[in-house]
């Protein structure tokens, strides 16, 4: 009698915080364990983060140093990069209890969305911030550059550190916008006629935000950045275009069949 009042296997109010306190301990604890991981590792990543300014001090005899201000700011930075990268490493895991708590009440086709865009966004992400760590000598060096002749450029190393992750997480996440138009598409809130009608203004955001994220004196490190997020953009009108002809293909098709009644 139970199973049948509860075939929707719908939780009372306790059950979904105790399985959210389930789901927020686990993560927590993964996210700990990479904290930890992340504090041995500060070192080497940190070396490093420091290659660029060593480089151009030795190559072009500019003093470009990293400084630590007070005595506990090298903590400081150390205890933030490290819980930078456990949450960085961890993220499939917490992303994974997020989903596994928000999955089950969810329709099959939300479900089937959300893992897509899952799926396509974090090799995109990861594409964006391996393109930006291997740019960001590049941009070191290149404003650094910048410093006169016979003055220092004494770089506050938090600053540093902040400028490395932001240049990171706004490549990744310009690279994971695309697919987010395309699930915007796939759920009906846009068209894909309406997204290409926009297409001047995605052209000129995705020039503003690569000028952002790139601030350097030369064009082809904008355009580094201009020309795959233009090809991903374009990508997902496809996408969104072939889809929205999909579903139209198919309502025609439901029209055709009803009965008609005189």
């Amino acid at each position: 009698m139970l199973r049948r009042k509860n075939k929707e296997r719908r939780m009372t109010l306790g059950s979904h915080l105790r399985e959210l306190r389930k789901r927020l301990s686990w993560s927590a604890g993964f996210i700990l364990v990479g904290t930890v991981a992340g504090w041995f590792f500060f070192d080497p990543v940190f070396k490093i983060l420091q290659q660029p300014l060593i480089e151009i001090t030795q190559e072009r005899g500019i003093d470009a140093v990293i400084n630590f201000g007070t005595v506990v700011s090298a903590f400081d930075l150390r205890l933030q990069l490290s819980i930078f990268l456990g949450i960085l490493v961890t993220a499939p895991i917490w992303l994974y209890n997020i989903w596994a708590f928000i999955a089950p009440g969810l329709k099959a086709k939300e479900r089937k969305y959300s893992l897509a865009f899952i799926f396509a966004s974090t090799p995109l992400f990861l594409v964006g911030t391996t393109l930006a760590w291997t740019s960001l000598p590049g941009f070191v060096i290149a404003l650094v550059s910048f410093t006169p002749e016979g003055s220092s450029n004494v770089i506050s190393a938090a600053e540093y550190v902040l400028f490395s992750i932001r240049i990171l997480l706004i490549f990744g996440l310009a690279f994971v916008m695309p697919v987010a138009l395309v699930l915007l598409n796939m759920v009906g809130v846009v068209t894909g006629r309406g997204i290409l009608k926009a297409w001047r203004v995605a052209i000129l955001v995705i020039c503003v935000v690569s000028a952002l994220a790139t601030p350097v004196a030369d064009l082809f490190s904008m355009f580094l950045l201009v020309i795959p997020l233009t090809a991903l953009y374009f990508s997902a009108v496809g996408i969104a275009l072939l889809n929205d002809k999909r579903k139209n293909l198919k309502l025609s098709k439901l029209m055709d069949e009803e009965p008609a009644f005189d």
